[in-house]
């Protein structure tokens, strides 16, 4: 599936800026639900809002789709403005919102058929797609079933179909995974992986870390309605100053500690009895270094664990809080 080919645009802003936001602000009342959301995706790149509901997720996905006006602020989509009355804008766009928006009576095969026409698919272009979406979202065997015979998770995975049908450059997942079960969840994750590897371009909001974290290339922790900081989880993992740990299972551990700290990536070693604790920047890069060190010093290591710090930690640092949902 080539998902892009017909989206190119040119223009001064770089080919694979899928989505710009520019300062998003949206007021209910004396309620500011989003104050001044800025970012950017491009091409191929899962962008993750993570915060706690009511942080102005949703708020802010449905100002980007273009079904909510904005008090200020612009959207682009590939270099061209847009906004509620964008027409060439919301073609680009693949929305999925919490809310399930299917026909219980119709099959799956059904329901991508309507919206398919909806979409304005001609026919014959409409049944090859349909079959390759079902593929894509993992519904092919059950493509002859009533939608109202299927599992939450299922009827989420059809859901994001339907978004997928006129070949999106950008999806937008709107807590996709709610009220699902663990099996659904995975392949509702397994199926947005495969996505963003075609070149889409994916804005995924979740409350949930372990989503962000396993999904997401950068990440936006939202808040009371501001980013209080974006990046990779690595970067904002950094802005808490906290080291990943390598626990290690061994014999002779008193002999590898001199090794482990003369290693340049080496922080901190702490020995006690059989176990040694090794504090380091990036545990992922360090670890056969970490391994290979303890081994020429003569430490038989029986057992290994990694511990990194997680986005709850960040969440806590930034928000003073923890997040909830």
């Amino acid at each position: 599936m080539r998902f892009l080919d017909q989206f190119q645009h040119t223009s001064k802003v770089s080919r694979d800026e899928i989505l710009k936001c520019h300062e998003l602000r949206k007021k209910f009342g004396d309620l500011t639900a989003v104050d001044d959301v800025s970012f950017t995706i491009e091409s191929g790149e899962t962008y993750g809002l993570l915060g706690p509901n009511g942080a102005g997720k949703t708020t802010t996905i449905s100002m980007i789709a273009g079904i909510l006006e904005r008090d200020g602020g612009d959207v682009s989509i590939s270099g061209r403005p847009h906004s509620t009355t964008s027409t060439w804008g919301k073609k680009q766009i693949g929305y999925v919102p919490q809310d399930l928006a299917l026909y219980p009576d119709l099959t799956a095969r059904e329901n991508l058929r309507f919206f398919a026409r909806l979409y304005g698919l001609r026919r014959a272009e409409a049944r090859p797609r349909i079959d390759e979406v079902l593929e894509v979202v993992g519904l092919t065997d059950r493509a002859n079933d009533p939608v109202k015979d299927y599992s939450g998770g299922m009827k989420r995975r059809l859901n994001i179909g339907v978004g997928l049908l006129h070949r999106p450059p950008l999806l937008i997942l709107d807590e996709p995974t709610a009220g699902v079960d663990p099996q659904s969840r995975n392949a509702i994750l397994e199926s947005v992986s495969a996505l963003t590897g075609e070149g889409v371009a994916v804005l995924y909001t979740t409350h949930y870390m372990e989503e962000a974290e396993r999904l997401c290339d950068r990440i936006g922790i939202i808040d009371l309605g501001r980013i209080k900081a974006e990046g990779t989880r690595r970067e904002l993992v950094g802005l808490v100053g906290e080291l990943d740990r390598i626990s290690l299972t061994a014999d002779d551990g008193a002999k590898a500690v001199p090794a482990l700290e003369a290693l340049p990536e080496v922080r901190k070693v702490s020995h006690h009895e059989s176990h040694l604790e090794v504090m380091v920047e990036d545990a992922r890069q360090s670890l056969t270094t970490v391994l290979a060190a303890a081994t020429a010093a003569g430490t038989v290591v029986r057992a290994v664990e990694v511990h990194e710090p997680n986005l709850e930690s960040v969440f806590l640092h930034l928000t003073g809080k923890a997040l909830r949902d």
